[in-house]
């Protein structure tokens, strides 16, 4: 079994972060999303994956490279256009051969894993095997509704009127059924080939879809920022405790990751929080749900439930929450004092807070 990783969108929704940057990998936890993923499949026991990529091509190369420090054996495959999930399921059909895999949306994030699910497509004799969460807006997803069997009887891409709440995870199994389905179907109105189209083609040509619905752990989709958020929460949640960097009348309270050549001078970090590599904070409170990337500076700023890239600089900030800040952005008071500030601010930025 082959595992076959999309990684080559453009990442509309956390723009101007992915002007500069590949979506899939923002970090959280100071991890890039991408990198759970990966592991994943791995854990799963597959070891040849395909990763399809785009625009951001050469940054997913530079980070990933072979993929020997996940256990994996990478093979790149462009996608000129991102014209949907099918599409890159035939631009990729080489590299599948006739092989059954899994094909996993790199920008997702479950905390389950999918190894019993890898083991039960293993097991059966389906075309296809798609994993399920129960959400509280389907209209945002592609919605699955089951028969008297537990399998799949149709699916809807995003609808007005969900006839269930059980949306699409970034995850399917598929043999090499799906390539003929790609093939047979018609682009949807918005120009791409729908996923959602093959798989319906499957079951109306008499082909299995079974259903494996997430029940434990979660998913998330890390496409907005505040699926990003709760997605670094998530994961921050589970850190093991660790402080390797120097304290100057300073403090941590509670699961915190200190990274080493870090300082904090005169300040105090409340977890869940990660502190990475070489940043350093003075008179500066960090607290619950934060991620603070290596090489930052924070002077006199108070910062929760925010991510913060590599190389900012935020001077003076008296309340920053919910924000995603970009790399090397520099955020500085200007002078007024307001409660607190909510942003997304993209890489090279700078912003003057008044």
């Amino acid at each position: 079994m082959k595992g076959l990783v999309l990684a080559g969108g453009a990442g509309t929704r956390l723009r101007p972060i992915t002007h500069t940057s590949a979506k899939q990998l923002v970090p959280i936890g100071n991890r890039p999303v991408l990198d759970f993923g990966l592991e994943a499949i791995a854990d799963a026991g597959i070891t040849h994956v395909g990763i399809v990529v785009g625009e951001t091509h050469r940054e997913i190369r530079a980070h990933v490279a072979d993929g020997s420090r996940y256990g994996l054996e990478i093979t790149y495959i462009h996608q000129p256009e991102p014209l949907g999930l099918a599409h890159a399921v035939l631009v990729a059909c080489d590299f599948i051969g006739d092989d059954d895999f899994v094909m996993y949306l790199g920008d997702n994030l479950l905390t389950s894993g999918i190894t019993d699910v890898v083991q039960q497509f293993r097991a059966g004799d389906a075309a296809a095997e798609v994993m399920l969460a129960k959400v509280a807006d389907p209209r945002q997803f592609g919605v699955a509704v089951l028969d008297a069997t537990g399998g799949v009887a149709r699916l809807v891409e995003k609808p007005a009127d969900p006839p269930s709440d059980l949306a699409l995870v970034g995850v399917y199994l598929f043999s090499p059924k799906i390539i003929d389905a790609a093939r047979a179907i018609r682009p949807a109105p918005r120009g791409e080939l729908e996923i959602t189209d093959a798989v319906q083609w499957l079951i109306d040509t008499g082909h299995r879809v079974d259903a494996h619905i997430v029940s434990t752990g979660w998913w998330k989709d890390t496409g907005k920022l505040e699926d990003l958020l709760d997605a670094n929460r998530i994961v921050l949640d589970a850190l093991t405790p660790r402080n390797d960097g120097v304290l100057q009348d300073s403090s941590i309270q509670g699961r915190v990751v200190i990274d080493h050549d870090v300082e904090l001078v005169d300040s105090f970090v409340r977890g869940p929080a990660i502190i990475g590599r070489g940043t350093r904070l003075t008179r500066t409170f960090i607290g619950p749900y934060t991620s603070i990337a290596p090489d930052c500076e924070i002077v006199d700023s108070a910062i929760e439930h925010s991510v913060v890239l590599d190389h900012s600089v935020i001077h003076g900030v008296e309340r920053l929450e919910d924000s995603l800040i970009g790399k090397r952005a520099r955020v500085v008071h200007s002078g007024r004092h307001p409660r607190a500030h909510r942003l997304m601010v993209g890489d090279h930025s700078q912003v003057e807070l008044p």
